[in-house]
């Protein structure tokens, strides 16, 4: 079994043991440190320190905003089914980790820095963006968890990952996108690559820059 199937696995086993949502609705946005309910939203805030999840269906409306060491799951890699939209772009600064699966992100997708590579909900931390229609640029940048997969991803805009260093050395598994656009990356440890995933070279309409010139 590769690392992404034990990673979702993890996943799932988590969202079978989060119990009742715990959600505080105001009239534009939601705050989620449980269960996201399949159903329609406004703005989405995870805040710092918690964790929210869903198996989807969800309509987010106003955007997705991940606090410092929080940790957000939409969709599985393991249950390839359309987990929903969410317009207005996901936003993350100093998360645990982002791992969203079989979504159409209207906006694009901006990730600033991590929480380190052990604790949250897993014991360990991860981003995993994963099968999605992303509409909008990516970036990327200064994720410090354990492992990140950037994989199967359709993007309409360019894509940045840049400086994210971590403990697994099979991960930054960037690979199987088709990027409407440039694909810029430098800094990261370990290199892209496929690592275990049996991931193909990205089709890229652009430049493919810096590390990311051999994936």
């Amino acid at each position: 079994m590769n690392k992404i199937l034990i990673l979702a696995g993890l996943v799932i086993a988590a969202l079978g043991l989060a119990g009742s949502p715990n959600i505080v609705s105001a009239a534009s946005a939601t705050t989620c440190t449980g269960v996201l309910a399949p159903g329609s939203y406004g703005k989405v805030n995870v805040p710092d320190g918690a964790v929210c999840t869903s198996d989807g269906p969800v309509n987010i409306k106003g955007g997705l905003n991940v606090g410092e060491g929080a940790t957000f799951v939409l969709g599985s890699d393991e249950n390839p089914v359309d987990s929903g939209t969410i317009t207005g772009g996901v936003h993350a600064v100093n998360p645990a980790g982002v791992q969203i699966h079989h979504v159409t992100i209207n906006g694009g997708i901006d990730i600033q820095g991590g929480s380190g590579p052990f604790g949250g909900p897993f014991g360990v931390t991860w981003n995993a963006i994963e099968d999605n229609t992303i509409h909008g640029s990516v970036n990327i940048s200064g994720y410090n968890g354990f492992w990140f997969g950037f994989l199967g991803n359709n993007v309409y805009g360019s894509v940045t990952l840049n400086d994210n260093v971590l403990a697994d050395p099979d991960g930054n598994e960037f690979v199987s996108n088709t990027i409407h656009g440039s694909l810029n990356c430098s800094g990261n440890s370990p290199a892209p690559q496929a690592g275990d995933s049996g991931g193909s070279p990205n089709s890229v309409t652009g430049r493919k820059t810096g590390q990311c010139a051999a994936v």
